[in-house]
């Protein structure tokens, strides 16, 4: 008795009743055509036909395809050949775009400083400060208002504390939790150059020139005989540093 062949036969009948299986279930049995074809001694696929016309599969159609492939490739000339993309392919240019867009979306996604609208301090505003002034010199861009620093706050009026407005001012130094700063003002009390003093009334000024922190590029001064606490919180986080040498003159003349 031969094993191997009552194997196979065993095998294919097997084969054949889970084809017949999956038949009735309704499933594909393209793979179990393969297996069964193959345990026959073929590959389980249809035969291939050539076409009408094209001649002997080694003759005539045999050269029909290399002609055509020839053709594919751009004919006798051996020219590049026709490009195929799709009409939904990436035009030239959108990779510089995505690159845009994708720097955009990394700049938007960045921490920037906590900037809000300055307002009055919550518990109030003790007075201007009269004591003797420690001029501190250290500008940082942290988000925070530093000593050197021009920031937008709010300031209170002289004459009436309660009420006050957005303005200019020069932060100097500290006063425990707040911030010691002198206003600015560009309605050109200081006739002259930058550096001078004047005294315009009861106010003395001290003109600065012109800088980043006014948007105008304007004349502007800074008032030398009101020292303003300013709360932290009542600062908005946008202005210039000045610079050293000329911070150093205004506090000389505080």
């Amino acid at each position: 008795m031969d094993l191997r062949k009552l194997g196979r036969r065993a095998l294919r009948a097997g084969v054949k009743q889970g084809i017949g299986y999956m038949k009735r279930s309704g499933r594909d049995t393209t793979v179990l055509r393969m297996v069964d074809g193959m345990l026959s001694g073929t590959d389980g696929r249809p035969e291939e036909r050539a076409p009408r016309g094209t001649g002997t599969r080694d003759g005539a159609g045999t050269r029909g395809r290399n002609r055509g492939k020839s053709e594919g490739d751009g004919g006798a000339g051996g020219g590049r050949a026709r490009s195929t993309r799709p009409s939904g392919s990436r035009q030239p240019g959108s990779g510089a775009q995505a690159r845009e867009g994708l720097a955009h979306a990394r700049e938007a996604a960045r921490p920037r400083p906590a900037q809000g609208f300055p307002k009055r301090p919550d518990a109030g505003y003790p007075g201007d400060y009269t004591g003797a002034v420690k001029p501190v010199y250290a500008p940082d861009l942290d988000g925070e208002a530093d000593p050197g620093e021009i920031v937008w706050a709010w300031v209170p009026f002289e004459e009436d504390h309660s009420r006050g407005k957005d303005r200019p001012v020069l932060v100097i130094g500290h006063d425990g939790r707040w911030l010691l700063g002198l206003m600015l003002s560009s309605r050109d009390h200081v006739p002259g150059s930058p550096g001078e003093v004047h005294i315009d009334g009861s106010a003395r000024w001290i003109n600065i020139g012109t800088g980043d922190w006014d948007s105008r590029r304007r004349p502007s001064e800074i008032r030398l005989d009101r020292v303003i606490r300013i709360a932290p919180g009542a600062v908005r986080r946008e202005g210039a540093i000045m610079p050293m040498e000329q911070f150093a003159k205004v506090v000389e003349s505080v």
